[in-house]
């Protein structure tokens, strides 16, 4: 897939050199850097690591759960007999095995945190989609790259960077984030 990227960039930018390079118009985001400044994703991000922090209770619950009840069987094993200790290590591993499948529906490729983060996240990168449309057109741009995601190889420092632009688009009529001055150009 990610050689696929590289082969239409390359293509693009063959294209551009080829025809009428001087009639187009190029600049480049830093994607980043919008997400990491936006206060509206910053909001997110927190909303989402809050969440996170409370799944990570619940699994150091268990964990300690777990070291407890490994401490209890080692420390009586002498005193158990053997269908007793056998019942004691079931109860051990099914422990091991909710802790691990606890950990898989809340972090895992598709687990709740991925979701949720889909969730919320989407409807920002909408907007910031939106802004970077929307200043490319006011600035008569015909193509915007994003130097974070690999879909340039190379910015010259001649090239515009619209990522405070798009920034300050996104940030207009938002409350000043405390602690912060306003932006000025």
């Amino acid at each position: 897939m990610r050689t696929l990227k590289w082969f239409c960039l390359v293509m693009v930018a063959s294209a551009l050199a080829v025809g009428n390079a001087s009639a187009q118009k190029l600049a480049y985001i830093n994607s980043q850097k919008i997400v990491a400044n936006y206060k509206e994703a910053q909001d997110a991000q927190e909303r989402l690591n809050k969440i996170s922090q409370g799944w990570e209770e619940e699994a150091k619950i268990m964990q300690k759960q777990f070291q407890d009840l490994g401490e209890q069987l080692e420390s009586q094993a002498l005193l158990l007999s053997e269908d007793r200790k056998r019942e004691k290590q079931q109860e051990l591993q099914s422990l091991y095995m909710r802790i691990q499948q606890f950990q898989s529906d809340k972090w895992g490729q598709t687990g709740e945190l991925y979701r949720k983060q889909e969730e919320v996240m989407q409807p920002i990168f909408d907007k910031i989609n939106a802004a970077i449309k929307k200043v490319a057109e006011e600035q008569n741009y015909d193509y915007v790259f994003d130097t974070v995601n690999g879909n340039i190889v190379y910015a010259s420092p001649k090239q515009t960077d619209l990522t405070d632009l798009v920034l300050q688009d996104l940030e207009k009529g938002l409350p000043a984030r405390p602690g912060t001055a306003p932006r000025s150009n």
